[in-house]
């Protein structure tokens, strides 16, 4: 997982928020398969969600199609479950809550609303990104739960950038999230290149398909969210 001095610390400061980022886990073995890869790193992503409080039962992951499709998710009375053709999840961060994204190269956005306690969670990679799927995540939080983007912390996991990736996709994102309403200071890249990095990392490309993915988490336990 990340240290204590993180990407993730802002938005960690957040009442109630956890969130964590689960780093490459070396003893695993993986494949080219990415359901037999997640099965087989299944247990270390249990501990890690426990380590947070919660259930493996209410973790929500996306199906991660690279596309710009986000989804609701349940406050309450459903287990957690993939959703299929989502690359994006919000929720109004009510307890037991855990939303889950996969990436390997690919950034995870962690999305904490300061003020209604609403969360977010999204895949971005290089189409997701090209599709802005970022900004739908932040429209769906606004139209759902009545998020102000001035109220927002953002921060960007560990990805592939330049000079090992043509695509500078946090870079893009920020620019994304800034023409969204987001301030400046409230968006948090971590700074490190899967790529340059893959001691710590998964990296789809460096790797050429022969690899695992890391786990981004984010979820909420209090009882309730933040008074509005």
């Amino acid at each position: 997982m990340t240290g204590a001095l993180s990407f993730l610390d802002r938005v960690r400061a957040q009442a109630g928020v956890k969130a964590c980022f689960v780093s490459r886990i070396p003893e695993i073995r993986v494949s080219r398969d990415k359901w037999d890869t997640l099965e087989r790193l299944q247990p270390a992503h249990e501990v890690a969600v426990k380590a947070l409080g919660f259930d493996w039962h209410n973790l929500w992951r996306a199906e991660q199609v690279h596309g710009d499709l986000v989804m609701q998710i349940p406050a309450e009375g459903v287990e957690g479950q993939i959703v299929e053709g989502a690359d994006g999840l919000v929720t109004c961060g009510r307890e037991g809550v855990l939303l889950g994204i996969y990436v390997a190269d690919c950034a995870a956005v962690y999305i904490c609303d300061c003020h209604t306690g609403a969360l977010g969670l999204v895949h971005s990679g290089r189409k997701g990104t090209e599709q802005a799927v970022v900004v739908r995540a932040v429209e769906k939080m606004c139209a759902a739960y009545g998020s102000d983007p001035r109220n927002l912390e953002v921060a960007i996991s560990p990805c592939i950038r330049p000079p090992r990736y043509e695509v500078d996709l946090p870079s893009l994102l920020k620019e994304q999230l800034l023409g969204a309403g987001i301030p400046s200071g409230q968006i948090v890249s971590s700074g490190e290149c899967t790529g340059a990095h893959v001691d710590r990392y998964y990296s789809y490309r460096v790797e050429k398909g022969n690899t695992g993915r890391m786990l981004a988490l984010l979820g909420r336990r209090i009882n309730n969210v933040l008074p509005v």
